[in-house]
């Protein structure tokens, strides 16, 4: 056992039995570890319950690596990336961009690692995994060999955790802009300056079974860099596809012509605004895709989300036709399935339309998660027909 420890109460060791990995700083009584460390977790009476890195400034004080009394060196970490590797081999195919490490789902706690065919884009988003960053990196750089190992920690939760935002060449060179294959397609990826990691990742294989079922009339609203668009062009007569950022849709517009794709109309404008006109102008449409941003990025944004997704999946319910296809999603944690269930179940009434469920997905099989922790469950994405 280590000389750190944190001294957590009863209610944090149930929280550990039950399979979850963090312990809030309300549960540590006693912690006079540096930042970034390392600690044992012991209960009141010193009874071992496993090692975790510890952060003085996030209200997570705590995020378990182990429940066991073993040491956390470098052979310790290449087991644990040997693992995420070996189940991305046996469950992503047909791209040559996916997410080898998923954090907590991967045992990896706060660490990200996407790949973009031979770059990696890395993120720490802990003080305990920030230190272990260029170990991550070298074990990496031997298991894979990549032109380049990028780090990507500009995103605002590094701010919770008192870490420098930053963007860093941790191997080889910045590629800037780079062409890979996803789901049979080219698209252009930045993995310095993209959204994340350099794109989203988690929804590519929402998109291939969204191309293989549209048909028709195509919408494809929060449209980004055109992931669903393009997948569905193959399929539908034609699509439009709709984002507020002119930065996206001349993203999207790149990826259209490099895959030599034509059908496919770019609009430059709100969502909410566009699906309102379209609702007025009793538009009609036999596939449409919502895929917005997080709306509920904290609990208190609950009551304005529940809003702003029931009125999409409304106006979108009203502009299909019969047999029509909605593809819906929610990437708010905070908004859990069967709210966002009942979200649809009300838009679907309030449309006066019946509907039948598909399928239900989640985030793509390169993005676990785990059953005792909610939180890394965040992607809903629902394949609806309306009857």
């Amino acid at each position: 056992m280590s000389d750190q420890k944190a001294i957590i109460p009863k209610r944090a060791t149930e929280r550990i039995r039950s399979g979850h990995l963090w312990i809030y700083r309300s549960d540590v009584r006693e912690c006079r570890a540096e930042g970034g460390s390392i600690v044992d977790v012991c209960d009141m009476k010193g009874k071992f319950y496993g090692k975790a890195f510890y952060s003085d400034k996030s209200q997570i004080a705590l995020r378990l690596v182990t429940t066991s009394d073993e040491i956390v060196n470098r052979e310790f970490w290449l087991n644990r990336l040997k693992m995420a590797l070996s189940l991305r081999e046996k469950m992503v195919s047909d791209t040559e961009v996916c997410r080898l490490v998923n954090g907590e789902g991967d045992g990896i706690p706060s660490v990200i690692v996407d790949r973009y065919k031979d770059v990696l884009s890395i993120q720490t988003l802990s003080q305990g995994s920030d230190r272990i960053k260029d170990l991550i990196a070298e074990i990496l750089s031997k298991l894979i060999d990549p032109v380049s190992i990028i780090e990507r920690n500009d995103g605002k939760v590094r701010d919770l955790e008192g870490l420098p935002k930053q963007i860093s060449v941790l191997k080889g060179y910045d590629p800037d802009e780079i062409v890979c294959l996803e789901n049979g397609l080219k698209f252009y990826f930045h993995p310095s300056s993209g959204q994340k990691t350099g794109a989203f990742l988690d929804q590519r294989e929402n998109r291939a079974l969204a191309g293989r079922l549209s048909f028709g009339a195509g919408l494809d609203c929060f449209c980004y860099a055109g992931g669903f668009a393009l997948n569905m062009a193959g399929f539908c007569e034609q699509v439009e596809a709709v984002d507020i950022s002119d930065t996206a849709i001349e993203l999207a517009k790149k990826n259209a012509l490099l895959n030599g794709i034509t059908n496919i109309q770019f609009e430059t404008d709100n969502v909410f605004d566009r699906l309102k006109l379209y609702d007025t102008q009793k538009r009609k449409f036999d596939t449409i895709v919502l895929d917005p941003p997080a709306f509920a990025k904290s609990r208190a944004h609950i009551e304005a989300a529940e809003r702003g997704y029931k009125e999409i999946n409304l106006r979108a319910l009203r502009m299909l036709n019969p047999g029509g296809l909605l593809i819906t999603s929610s990437c708010s944690q905070h908004i859990d399935e069967n709210a966002f269930l009942n979200i649809l179940t009300r838009a679907a009434s309030d449309a006066g339309r019946r509907v039948q469920v598909i399928e239900k997905r989640t985030q793509g099989k390169d993005h676990p998660f785990l059953l005792s922790m909610p939180e890394t469950y965040y992607l809903k994405c629902i394949f609806l027909r309306v009857l």
